[in-house]
């Protein structure tokens, strides 16, 4: 994926989709295997099907979070997604209006559980995150990198 600007290119917001087996206490088992590491969820959404589960989250540290998923056989999928700082809920149409006039696809959108300075914000994942991005500063919203995400 391109870069989304010169900023968001050097550090950009990782999501790790985890695949799980449909089964009683996996996300449990995610989430304390993580906690155990001091990996922060900094955002998460899930989504269930007949046979697994796709857990899609974004952590403070995506390197430690990759190598306990391997080490302990949570098979996962990373790419990078568009986050967008959002003053309050109401804001949520102007993000969309953005999207809308710039004919950006937007496949899921989901919120984070906390950042720092407790500003809200959206992961988005889009079709095309370097005009999504453009479309969302011109709006006046601000883009997010790593950085400004992790505690």
């Amino acid at each position: 994926m391109a870069g989304l600007n010169t900023t968001n290119a050097v550090d950009p917001v990782k999501q790790f989709s985890v695949f799980a087996e449909n089964r009683v206490g996996r996300l449990f088992d995610l989430t304390a295997l993580l906690k155990e590491h001091n990996v922060h969820i900094m955002a998460l959404t899930v989504l269930d099907t007949t046979d697994s589960a796709i857990m899609r989250m974004i952590v403070d540290d995506p390197d430690k979070a990759r190598e306990l998923m391997v080490n302990n056989d949570f098979p996962y999928v990373e790419c990078e997604v568009l986050v967008v700082e959002v003053p309050n809920e109401a804001h949520l149409k102007s993000v969309l209006a953005a999207l809308l006039e710039a004919e950006i696809n937007l496949h899921y959108v989901y919120s984070f559980l906390k950042r720092p300075g407790d500003k809200l914000a959206l992961a988005l994942n889009v079709e095309e995150p370097e005009t999504a991005a453009q479309a969302l500063n011109g709006r006046g919203f601000k883009v997010l990198t790593h950085h400004d995400i992790a505690r």
